[in-house]
């Protein structure tokens, strides 16, 4: 099961997912992500334990419609999926928060 927890900030929207982003239980974050869209929005996967071809084809379905994500903390599990198919080079993805990134005051 895959929990999203958003974090408003002043100028992007964290999604801090934990759990399984697979087929069945990638809703919570498809549905999280599309009400963001013109945002910055940072996908927080430090809590990921895996995730599928559905979970990948979700990141790219929501890229495709404008929703530009900066992926956060993966694990190894997901950094090797994003290396397998050549994702590592259409998404950003970081160790920490972008520096653009600043909590609401």
């Amino acid at each position: 099961m895959l929990n999203v927890t958003v974090e408003d900030l002043s100028n992007a929207v964290v999604l801090r997912c934990a759990g399984r982003i697979i087929h069945g239980d990638e809703t919570p974050l498809l549905c999280a992500a599309s009400q963001q869209h013109g945002r910055m929005v940072v996908v927080d996967l430090e809590h990921v334990d895996a995730i599928d071809a559905a979970g990948i084809g979700l990141l790219v379905s929501l890229q495709a419609a404008g929703i530009y994500l900066t992926l956060l903390n993966p694990n190894q599990h997901v950094r090797e999926m994003l290396k397998v198919t050549h994702l590592d080079s259409i998404f950003e993805v970081s160790a920490r928060l972008p520096a653009q990134v600043m909590p609401a005051a």
